[in-house]
């Protein structure tokens, strides 16, 4: 299940949308431990692997327009993927909001991560064991807000 921030988590309470809070920001993929929740830093033990941003370049990632049914997903027009710029076992992500450094400690930021493996994670992948330039697109992205 994905963690969200304290930062997100505050916004979508009494400020905003989830997808106002996200839309612009961007995706990190990562090795190593996951940190404790999304509020913590990201140290030197976990290695970056891949920056998901719109097309590859530098413009920030968006969510469809509505969600439906609880779910909302990224923009079908829009395409997410990164080049792989390290060689190593994607085990989490971290997604932030634009602007947002998704290294360092935050209760503000708006951020969320979970894990990444290939069944039972939250991103799952045929082969999580990413090797330097390859690409990286992720072709569908829910983020499902269940019913209580």
């Amino acid at each position: 299940m994905i963690e969200l921030s304290t930062g997100l988590r505050n916004h979508c309470l009494s400020t905003g949308s989830f997808k106002a809070a996200l839309d612009g920001g961007k995706m990190y993929w990562y090795s190593g431990a996951k940190p404790a929740d999304a509020d913590a830093a990201i140290d030197g033990a976990q290695v970056l692997l891949v920056t998901i941003s719109d097309n590859g370049g530098a413009g920030g990632l968006t969510f469809a327009a509505a969600a439906a049914a609880g779910v909302l997903a990224k923009l079908a027009s829009q395409t997410w993927t990164g080049t792989v710029v390290a060689d190593g076992l994607a085990a989490f992500f971290r997604f932030v909001e634009a602007g947002d450094d998704p290294l360092a400690a935050s209760t503000t930021a708006k951020r969320f991560q979970g894990t990444i493996s290939t069944t039972g994670a939250d991103i799952n992948l045929v082969d999580p064991n990413l090797v330097t330039s390859d690409p990286n697109p992720v072709d569908s992205f829910n983020v499902t807000l269940p019913a209580v």
